[in-house]
């Protein structure tokens, strides 16, 4: 097994009185996939959006690459690092060129270096015939292959998945999973909370 990415101590969330989340250790090594299955309100969605620093949590502790980080107080180099991918992800107004290049504008990336990702990235997705669909005319499927490329583009080092395939038609779907297999296998760190039979086995 190659070197932990993140280890993470005794995470705990509550919603009220009911308990959605209680995980002892968690530890993901660098360039490995894992799946995250259950059922339904099981803690699955809620465990990779602590990691992602959308979720607060109670955790004994975490470290990223060898370094301790306080989840409460998420920092900022941390979220370049770590990419979440909602199940229905949101695209902004635009063109699907402006949604892949949100996060390298923010970056503060050069345009010059910023083109040859968003090209890359664009038909890495397929989703280069597109190009002059507004985003929110887009499909369930196209949607997810447009948020894919854009958390792509970023390079992150660890991605977390949430239903990627949930709710597409077969076409979409097959096309999802080629991504993901994809990214899998680029040695990348991937966690998917799914119940997609084909990438649990």
């Amino acid at each position: 097994m190659n070197a932990p990415l993140l280890s993470i101590r005794g995470v705990r969330k509550s919603f009220g009185p009911r308990q959605v989340l209680s995980l002892d250790v968690l530890e993901l090594a660098v360039g490995e996939s894992y799946v995250l299955t259950g059922e339904n309100g099981s803690g699955k969605s809620t465990l990779l959006r602590v990691l992602a620093g959308l979720e607060k949590a109670a955790v004994d502790g975490c470290t990223f690459d060898g370094c301790p980080v306080d989840l409460a107080n998420y920092p900022e180099w941390l979220r370049g690092a770590v990419i979440y991918v909602h199940q229905h992800p949101y695209l902004f107004r635009g063109s699907i060129r402006d949604n892949v290049a949100y996060g390298l504008k923010a970056r503060g990336m050069s345009a010059d270096k910023r083109e040859v990702l968003i090209r890359e990235a664009i038909a890495w997705a397929g989703v280069d015939a597109l190009l002059d669909v507004p985003a929110q005319r887009l499909s369930g499927g196209e949607k997810q292959r447009v948020a894919l490329a854009r958390a792509r583009a970023l390079s992150p080092r660890l991605f977390l998945l949430d239903e990627p395939t949930a709710n597409l038609d077969e076409a979409a779907r097959q096309q999802t999973l080629r991504l993901i297999r994809d990214l899998c296998q680029a040695n990348s760190t991937v966690v998917l909370a799914c119940h997609d039979r084909e990438i649990i086995d």
